[in-house]
């Protein structure tokens, strides 16, 4: 016989407390990365917001992926002479919704690249804010851009998407040291660079 006093389906206990694992990512690579302690927080504050921050359509900005494209031998990286902003830069793109931004980076770089074969590293590699300025009517925003290392396969064929100029591979190296590059693609570059396996 039930017990009258508590009603059907209440749950006996709070459920234990469940981490968005962006949070937790973002955590973890504020721990790893002292110096991106501030970077970090200002990403997992923007989880919490009511507005959509997976979305575009949050004007005051809103997540993106990229991918630091890595050879099979650790050496080179694939980068896109991107048509809208006029910069070499790694591939990446919106999240369009989805929260998974491993796989937003995994797609973006299949897609702007034509590489097939590739495989995403778990853990966020690098965070970076930036400004977009305003173009064709959408106003200027801020992308709260979540980095992955993606590694190439055997086959290192790429084709040029539409969004693009051109694409490159370029020595880590090269980029790490590079004035002609954005800053925050150099800093991922040297922090490549100082992965013992590379």
């Amino acid at each position: 016989m039930s017990n009258p006093a508590v009603p059907p389906f209440a749950p006996v206990a709070d459920p234990p407390a469940t981490v968005d694992p962006l949070a937790r990512a973002f955590t973890d690579f504020g721990v790893l990365h002292p110096g991106q302690q501030a970077v970090a927080d200002a990403f997992i504050a923007l989880l919490g917001d009511a507005d959509d921050p997976f979305e575009r359509a949050r004007l005051a900005g809103h997540f993106t992926a990229s991918a630091l494209v890595v050879s099979g031998d650790g050496q080179r990286t694939l980068l896109t002479h991107h048509r809208k902003l006029g910069l070499w830069l790694q591939p990446g793109g919106h999240a369009d919704g989805d929260r998974d931004l491993a796989r937003v980076a995994l797609r973006e770089t299949e897609e702007e690249t034509a590489l097939v074969g590739v495989t995403v590293q778990p853990g966020v590699f690098d965070l970076d804010r930036h400004w977009i300025p305003e173009h064709k009517g959408i106003p200027g925003h801020w992308h709260y851009d979540v980095r992955y290392v993606v590694r190439a396969g055997a086959n290192e064929t790429f084709a040029v998407s539409e969004e693009s100029h051109a694409l490159a591979w370029r020595a880590i190296e090269e980029v790490a040291e590079g004035d002609a590059y954005d800053a925050s693609l150099r800093r991922m570059a040297r922090r490549w660079l100082e992965v013992p396996s590379g």
